[in-house]
C-alpha cells in the first residue's frame, strides 16, 4: 500500500512508462496526474496541491526505480549463470524424462533390470508382459510390495506398464496394479482395427474417442493415465488419424504414445505431428522403422530401430519435443525378433546401447537449443 491506494506493481519487474504513469496515479487527489487534470480544467493549484502533486512523482519515480533495479537484478542473475533472458532459462532448463522399456532386457530378473535402467541415467522403468518380456508376470510372482522395493532401491522407479494385450477397455485390474505399484501411465494400444475404407477412418476415430469416456473417468479417478500407441496395423495408423484423436480428446487422462516407428520416416512430417498432438503425448518412443523388426536379421541390422543407429534424423523431433516443452516419458526403443529376447545377452551391452542412443538424442537437443 502506498499513499491513499494500492499499487498493482508490474509482475515480472518491468517499468514502462505506462507503468510508471499508473503508480504516480494512485497517491490520490493530489497526484501529479489529478495535478494536470486541474490545470487543464482552467483551474488553479494550491500550494498544498502542488507539493502534494510534487511528493507523489517523487514516490513514483522511488517506486519505478526499485523496479528497474530489480529488472536488473535478475539480469544480473541470468548473465551469472550464462542465460541471456528468461526465455533462453527456460528453454536451457528443458531436458527429456527417460524411462527403460523392460522387454529390452528380456526375461533377466526385474533387479537386473531396475539395477541397469538407473545405470542409464533413466527415472522409471516400463514393465511389459509376455511375449515382449515376463516383468509383469514377476510382479505377480513376488507381489507388488517385493517389487517396488525391488525397483526403487536402486533409485528408479515403475512409472508405466504396457498391456496391448488388454486394450484400452480392459484395464480396471491394471489400474489398481500400476497404482499400488506407484506408477502413473498405463500404454496400450486402441482396440480397434483399421476400417477397410480410408472414408471411414474419421469417424471410427470419432467413435473411439466416445468409447473411451468410461475408462477416462475411471482412470482420472485413480489418479492414472492411458496412452494409446499409434500402430499400423490398429484403427491409429497413420498421421491424420493420430491428429483426429488429438483434436477430439478432451479428456485429460487419455493421451497418445506416440511410435514413429509407425509412421512416415520423415522427421519434418514427424515434428509437425508433434506441435499438433503436443501435451497429449504422454509417452515418446526414441523409435524408427529402420530396418524392420517383423523377421530374423543380423544384429546391426535390427540396431537400425534405434536413434543414430538408423537413417532417421531426430533433430526436427527433438526440436519439437523442445517446442511444446513436452513433459512425457521418453523411451529409447526397438523389438528384438523373437520378442521376449534382450537387445544384448549382456545387461551391461544393453546400457551401453542405450546410453549410446541417448547420448545422440541430447546431442540433437542441444543443436535444437542453438537453433
Amino acid at each position: 500500500m502506498v499513499g491513499q491506494g494500492a499499487v498493482n506493481l508490474p509482475s515480472k519487474g518491468t517499468c514502462s512508462w505506462s507503468h510508471f504513469w499508473r503508480i504516480a496515479t494512485a497517491f490520490g487527489d493530489s497526484s501529479p496526474v489529478a495535478c494536470e487534470r486541474k490545470r487543464k480544467n482552467g483551474g488553479s493549484l494550491s500550494r498544498r496541491e502542488f507539493l502534494g502533486g510534487a511528493v507523489g512523482l517523487s514516490n513514483a519515480a522511488c517506486v519505478a526505480g526499485l523496479l528497474i533495479e530489480d529488472e536488473r537484478a535478475k539480469g544480473q542473475t541470468l548473465a551469472t549463470a550464462g542465460l541471456s533472458s528468461p526465455r533462453q532459462a527456460a528453454t536451457e532448463q528443458f531436458r527429456l524424462r527417460y524411462m527403460v522399456a523392460s522387454t529390452l532386457f528380456g526375461t533377466m530378473p526385474l533387479e537386473v533390470v531396475a539395477s541397469h535402467a538407473a545405470a542409464t541415467g533413466a527415472e522409471a522403468i516400463d514393465l511389459w508382459p509376455r511375449p515382449y518380456g515376463n516383468h509383469r508376470e514377476q510382479v505377480d510372482e513376488i507381489g507388488v510390495a517385493v517389487a517396488r522395493r525391488v525397483v526403487e532401491k536402486h533409485g528408479v522407479r515403475i512409472a508405466a506398464i504396457s498391456r496391448y494385450d488388454l486394450g484400452p477397455f480392459r484395464l480396471t485390474e491394471e489400474m489398481t496394479v500400476l497404482k499400488d505399484l506407484g506408477g502413473e501411465v498405463l500404454i496400450t494400444g486402441c482396440g480397434r482395427p483399421k476400417p477397410p475404407e480410408p472414408r471411414d477412418l474419421k469417424p471410427a476415430v470419432e467413435e473411439l474417442v466416445r468409447a473411451l469416456q468410461a475408462v477416462a473417468k475411471e482412470a482420472e479417478a485413480k489418479g492414472l493415465k492411458v496412452a494409446i500407441e499409434n500402430h499400423s496395423s490398429t484403427l491409429l495408423l497413420n498421421a491424420d488419424a493420430v491428429r483426429w484423436f488429438a483434436e477430439l480428446n478432451r479428456y485429460p487422462s487419455i493421451g497418445i504414445a506416440l511410435a514413429p516407428y509407425h509412421l512416415p520416416q520423415d522427421p519434418q512430417v514427424l515434428a509437425a505431428l508433434i506441435k499438433e498432438v503436443g501435451q497429449q503425448i504422454f509417452v515418446f518412443y526414441a523409435w524408427q522403422f529402420g530396418k524392420g523388426c517383423m523377421q530374423p536379421m543380423p544384429k546391426e541390422a535390427e540396431l537400425e530401430q534405434l536413434p543414430g543407429r538408423g537413417p532417421l534424423d531426430f533433430r526436427p523431433i527433438m526440436a519439437a519435443l523442445r517446442q511444446i516443452n513436452f513433459a512425457g516419458w521418453t523411451e529409447i526403443f526397438m523389438h528384438s525378433y523373437p520378442r521376449g529376447t534382450p537387445l544384448w545377452e549382456e545387461p551391461s551391452a544393453i546400457v551401453n546401447e542405450l546410453l549410446r542412443a541417448k547420448r545422440y538424442l541430447e546431442k540433437c537437443l542441444s543443436a535444437s537449443s542453438d537453433a
